[in-house]
Parts: structure tokens; sequence; C-alpha cells
């Protein structure tokens, strides 16, 4: 396995979103270093982290191309949802013992370079005049709506607020 080189090609303009996918460059290539310990203790604990941030940056995603009125944000999240559920297979393959550092680092370095070129392109023209007319950041914008989950009070807001302080530390 050979460490994924982030290149500016894959950069969507979107800063917020941009930085969340280097992130999880670094976290694949963290996982292919850790490997190399043989230490099934910090590969699991990659894994988990990982999947953590990918989930944080789905939901961030989510929320902010459907503040955009992106017309596909639906079955946007649903490739989010089987790419969950795959990755989730890998993590209960691995916990059994199965050897399949080579074969999940082999479909996330696929998968997250084709997603930002094909599906996350996709968006990127909807956003960008959303975020040009309401004079922001995709940052702000979803800190504002996770401000209001969690006036509304309820399990969603607080799930929200998690991810928030997962990808912005607050």
């Amino acid at each position: 396995m050979a460490h994924l080189v982030w290149k500016t090609e894959l950069n969507t303009g979107i800063h917020e979103i941009d930085t969340q996918h280097q992130r999880i460059v670094q976290y694949i290539n963290a996982l292919d270093d850790a490997r190399r310990t043989n230490d099934r203790k910090v590969v699991g604990r990659i894994i988990e982290e990982t999947i953590d941030y990918t989930a944080s940056h789905f939901a961030f995603e989510e929320a902010m191309i459907e503040d955009a009125g992106y017309p596909f944000s639906g079955p946007h999240r649903k490739v989010h949802e089987i790419f969950v559920r795959r990755v989730t297979e890998f993590r209960a393959r691995f916990e059994s013992g199965e050897e399949v550092l080579a074969e999940l680092h082999d479909m996330l370095s696929r998968w997250l370079f084709n997603h930002i070129r094909h599906e996350d392109g996709a968006y990127v023209a909807t956003v960008k005049a959303h975020l040009r007319t309401t004079d922001s950041s995709a940052e702000v914008l979803v800190h504002a709506q996770v401000r209001q989950a969690v006036q509304q009070g309820g399990a969603a807001g607080q799930v929200k607020l998690g991810w928030m302080r997962r990808l912005f530390g607050g």
C-alpha cells in the first residue's frame, strides 16, 4: 500500500470541505502506517477514528448541500450510507481476526478520490452559488443549523453538536 497524495485538482473550492477531505486522506495514510506496526489495537483505533471522522464529515456535507438546495442531496446521502455500511463490514471482518487492511486501504483510496471527483463535484456549483448569495461560509451556515437544532432540543441536536465539535473543535 502506498500513501495517498492530495492533488489540487481534488479541491472543490469550498474551504471546509477541502480541509475535511484532506483530513480523511491523513486517516487513510495513518491506517497504512499502523498496518506496518502489526499492532492490531492501534489499527483498530485508527479504523474507528476514520469511521467517526468520516461520518462527521458526511453529516456536515449533507447539512451543507441541503441548506444550499442541492436537488440531489437525498441520493448523495444514500451514497454515504452505502459507504458507511461497507466500511462497517470491513471493521467487523477486522474484529473477527480477518486480515483486511490492504483491501480496506484500496477501497478507501479508490472510493474517496472517485467520490470527490464525481458526486461531490456535482454539488459544488450549487453550494458556491448559495454561499455567494448568503455572503457566508459553509461552516458558518452549518453552525447556525446546529445551534437551531440544539435549541429545539432532542437527540438530533446533540448528535449534530458532537460532529461539529469533532470537525471544528467547538
